[in-house]
C-alpha cells in the first residue's frame, strides 16, 4: 500500500481528534456512575479511534452486515471504552451514553453481545476472546469472504493458557485474516502485570508462536496507523498479526495517570471537572 505523507497526516489527525472525543465520552459515562474502568478507556482511546475511524469495515446503520469486519472485545470490562468508540463511529448515539450502567440500558458495565449493537462477543472471564476470534476467522475464510477479525485483548490475558492455545491454533491454520491487538498497560486488578506473572519478552513469545509481531506506542496515533499500514497487504492465508500497544492507564489526565489504584477507579464528584479540564488542556497543548 502506498501512503502519501499528506494523506497519512490527515488520517493521523482524524484519529487524534476521534481519540479525544472517545476520552471525553468515557469521562462522561464514568461520571454517570461515579466510578468504573475509566483509566483503561483513556489508555485505549487512540487504538480504538484508529480501528473505528481508519481500519474497520462496517455499516453504522447495520451492525449485523454480513461482510463487515469483526472487532472482538475480549476485555469485557473495557466496554466503557468501546461504547465511546461506537458512539464516535455512529453505531450508537451519544445521547445513549447517558444510560451507561443503568437498569434496562443497552450499555451494561461489562460488554454483552445480546444487548449492544456492534458488540460481537460478551465479556467476562478473560482469556476467551482470542479463542473465539480464531474460530470466527477460520469460519469466515471457509465462507470465502474477505472480512477481517480484530481481537482486542489485555496484557493480563497473556497469563491465560487459553490465549496461547488460541495463538498456536491461529498460526497452525494460517489465519492471516486475524489481527490481535494487545493493550499493554502493565496493570491488572491484583497489581502491576510484571509482579503478577511476568510476560516479557512478549514480542519474542508471539513470534515464537508463528505470529507477525509489532510493538508500538499505543498512545501515538502515527505509530498505531503505521503498524496497521505495515500489515495492510497481508495474505489472508498466512501468518496472523499481533500489534502490542504500550499504553498509559488514564492517558491525558495527569490526576488519573498518577493515581495509585487505577484499575477500577472511584472518582470523587468534584474531580470529574478537573479530569475534563486536564484532558482538554493536554489535547490543546499537543495540537499546537
Amino acid at each position: 500500500m502506498t501512503i502519501t505523507i499528506d494523506s497519512f497526516t490527515e488520517r493521523a489527525n482524524t484519529v487524534r481528534a476521534g481519540a479525544q472525543r472517545i476520552r471525553l465520552n468515557a469521562l462522561h459515562m464514568g461520571e454517570v456512575q461515579g466510578q468504573g474502568y475509566v483509566g483503561q478507556a483513556l489508555g485505549a482511546a487512540d487504538v480504538l479511534a484508529a480501528v473505528y475511524l481508519d481500519q474497520l469495515r462496517y455499516r453504522a446503520d447495520d451492525p449485523h452486515w454480513e461482510d463487515r469486519d469483526r472487532f472482538l472485545l475480549s476485555t469485557g470490562h473495557y466496554a466503557i471504552a468501546l461504547y465511546a468508540a461506537l458512539a464516535e463511529a455512529g453505531v450508537i448515539s451519544r445521547e445513549e451514553l447517558d444510560t451507561y450502567g443503568s437498569d434496562d440500558s443497552r450499555l451494561p458495565m461489562s460488554g454483552m453481545a445480546s444487548y449492544t449493537p456492534g458488540m460481537e462477543i460478551s465479556g467476562g472471564s478473560l482469556g476467551h476472546g482470542l479463542t473465539v476470534a480464531v474460530g470466527m476467522a477460520l469460519g469466515l475464510r471457509h465462507r470465502g469472504g474477505d472480512s477481517r477479525v480484530f481481537n482486542f485483548l489485555s496484557d493480563g490475558e497473556l497469563n491465560e493458557g487459553s490465549t496461547w492455545e488460541a495463538a498456536m491454533s491461529a498460526a497452525s491454520h494460517r489465519l492471516g485474516n486475524l489481527t490481535a491487538i494487545v493493550d499493554m498497560n502493565a496493570l491488572q486488578a491484583d497489581g502491576p502485570t510484571a509482579g503478577v506473572l511476568a510476560i516479557e519478552p512478549a514480542e519474542e513469545k508471539w513470534a515464537a508462536f508463528g505470529w507477525n509481531t509489532q510493538r508500538v506506542d499505543g498512545n501515538d496515533p502515527d505509530a498505531v496507523l503505521a503498524a496497521f499500514d505495515a500489515i495492510a497487504d497481508r495474505d489472508p492465508v498466512g501468518a496472523p498479526q499481533v500489534i502490542l500497544c504500550d499504553v498509559t492507564v488514564g492517558k491525558g489526565v495527569p490526576l488519573l495517570e498518577q493515581r495509585e489504584k487505577n484499575h477500577f477507579m472511584r472518582i470523587d464528584e468534584e474531580e470529574w471537572a478537573v479530569c475534563r479540564a486536564q484532558l482538554i488542556a493536554a489535547y490543546e497543548e499537543n495540537s499546537r
